[in-house]
């Protein structure tokens, strides 16, 4: 099982806040499918201010290039995706096209690892 983390915003709009998570409240049963017909077990979205981060949890044999491949050749999906672009931006350093990024690991602690005794 493998994790990965994303981040994407939405427009600054209060109301197209709103309604992006009245979607979200109940996402289309071919768009879930679709998820999980890629591999993700597990698929979360959090949200802060107009900033989306979502983790993904998939087994190994997910892959970003085979799910984008599959969502293009899914016509429920894409029609999904344009709604979605109506409330979502992408982040500031993103290359055209580009929607949810993902995110590089910069720090971990686990406590099982820690020595208490030096610190």
């Amino acid at each position: 099982m493998k994790t990965y983390y994303l981040a994407l915003d939405l427009k600054e709009d209060l109301v197209l806040i709103a309604e992006y998570e009245k979607w979200h409240a109940n996402v289309w049963p071919e768009i879930k499918r679709s998820i999980i017909d890629s591999g993700i077990t597990c698929m979360e979205i959090y949200r802060t201010g107009n900033r989306l981060f979502m983790v993904i949890e998939a087994g190994e044999e997910f892959d970003f290039k085979q799910k984008a491949i599959a969502d293009r050749e899914n016509s429920k999906v894409m029609e999904w995706e344009q709604l979605m672009w109506n409330y979502q931006q992408p982040l500031p350093w993103s290359k055209d096209g580009e929607k949810w990024m993902l995110m590089e690991q910069i720090f971990e602690l686990n406590a099982n690892d820690f020595d208490l005794t030096t610190a």
